[in-house]
């Protein structure tokens, strides 16, 4: 296509199959088009936050479409355009109405969605404890355990609670300062900020809140240097009374490589763990998210599911998105025979996964005759990034890592990188009978003989 500012337009439209719809909204639909000068894309954005979050989120993601709508290495350039409003006016909103649950935060490093929130978290016997718990912290004018840590298995809905606790203190007091966070941004930014000599103002973005959430705080476990600024962190906020919130994968007393000091004060509010949820409470989260997501789910076909996987929430999610974009792009009702042929490895089963994220990986450059050099590198010609995005796609589907985690086994990636790798290859089984083929084979070979 010519090199115009339908570029963008083009670039836009694929962007929106790729991407979640309030992420969407929220940060690549304001963006405008600027020029395209020396094979670079300039785009408008409204404020230095958003150019932040594009940058760090989604420019790898908007180059790697520009390329493959033109054919040739295009680069991303992100430029703050003047304000129409008065300054004091400009820059992203907090939350304007105490009334609207819809509203996103600002959070700084994250938003919180709108869909994870108390209405939309299915409560059983599992989790009855951990979500009372997290419904009396979110009362901004009561002051109850600090800290309060979340502790349970992958999928277990630890995020939903933490981004819930964050809505609903917004929703009753609108003007406090709220801040998300994974452990793992607050590492990367506590280097970026020695690099860039800007302590004073890292320290004033945790420090200066009224509510501090922290996901997969094991993440700090064996960073000395980040712990002793978290250490300082907790105590700045744990003494100006402010409300601070935890998850973990394990409690406490297991946590390896990590300062007794900071383990302590962990032990100071209350601990609560979410376990697996049984068949029925699997099985109305399928009926919930189904609902929705605006298509109608057989009860004996959130049966089946359910009764094949016992362990992981965010499993099921996987399984209802596949389910619902077969839905969508053939109009064929959802069935128990739609789900074995669509998902069968998908819902074979839900044994515990003994597989690596390197078996993985050498198991795709076997097949694929790459290296692990380039699997992992930064090279993107089809060659090597088809098999990057499936080797990232079946980390997901076969381990227990997270987003964050998979990408630390990709070179200079983040989160965002490894979410769009799996949403792509996870739309592109739906029609194309080769990509299934060839991973079927490869999840087979992968379980049965782990390399």
């Amino acid at each position: 296509m010519s090199l115009t500012s339908n570029l963008w337009e083009e670039v836009l439209g694929e962007l929106r199959t790729q991407v979640d719809e309030e992420n969407f909204n929220t940060w690549l639909k304001p963006t405008q088009f600027r020029g395209l000068e020396n094979d670079t894309l300039h785009l408008d954005v409204p404020s230095d936050f958003n150019r932040s979050w594009l940058d760090r989120n989604f420019k790898e993601q908007i180059a790697l479409t520009a390329q493959r709508l033109t054919r040739r290495e295009i680069g991303v350039d992100f430029h703050v355009a003047a304000p129409s409003l008065p300054e004091e006016q400009a820059g992203p909103v907090r939350a304007q109405s105490p009334t609207n649950p819809e509203m996103l935060a600002e959070i700084g490093h994250s938003v919180l969605s709108p869909q994870l929130t108390f209405d939309t978290f299915v409560v059983g016997d599992c989790n009855r404890f951990a979500h009372a718990a997290c419904r009396a912290v979110a009362d901004p004018d009561t002051e109850t355990w600090n800290p309060l840590l979340i502790w349970g298995g992958v999928g277990l809905g630890k995020t939903h609670l933490l981004q819930a606790i964050g809505t609903e203190f917004l929703r009753r007091a609108p003007h406090s300062r709220v801040r998300y966070v994974i452990s793992e941004q607050f590492m990367n930014g506590f280097i970026q900020a020695i690099q860039q000599d800007k302590m004073a103002q890292f320290r004033a973005t945790y420090r200066e809140v009224d509510l501090l959430l922290l996901d997969d705080v094991q993440f700090l476990f064996g960073k000395e240097g980040t712990q002793n600024e978290f250490f300082h962190t907790f105590n700045e906020l744990h003494g100006h009374r402010k409300k601070i919130i935890l998850s973990s994968d394990r409690p406490p007393s297991e946590m390896a490589n990590i300062e007794e000091r900071l383990r302590s004060r962990f032990e100071w509010g209350l601990i609560v763990d979410v376990q697996a949820p049984d068949l029925e409470t699997r099985v109305a989260i399928l009926h919930q998210k189904a609902e929705m997501s605006g298509f109608a789910l057989p009860n004996d076909v959130a049966i089946y599911i359910a009764e094949r996987i016992k362990t992981n929430i965010r499993k099921l999610e996987g399984v209802l998105t596949s389910l619902r974009h077969h839905w969508r792009l053939t109009g064929q009702p959802i069935s128990r025979e739609s789900v074995q042929q669509i998902l069968g490895h998908f819902v074979a089963g839900d044994e515990p996964q003994r597989i690596a994220a390197e078996q993985i990986q050498a198991a795709i450059c076997d097949y694929f005759n790459i290296s692990m050099a380039e699997l992992t590198g930064r090279e993107r010609h089809k060659r090597v990034t088809l098999p990057r995005h499936i080797s990232m796609y079946l980390c997901r589907l076969l381990t227990d890592l997270s987003y964050p985690e998979i990408a630390l086994h990709f070179k200079g990636r983040n989160h965002t990188s490894v979410l769009h790798a799996y949403r792509k290859i996870e739309k592109e089984l739906l029609r194309d009978v080769n990509l299934q083929n060839i991973v079927s084979y490869l999840v087979k070979r992968l379980q049965e003989t782990g390399k």
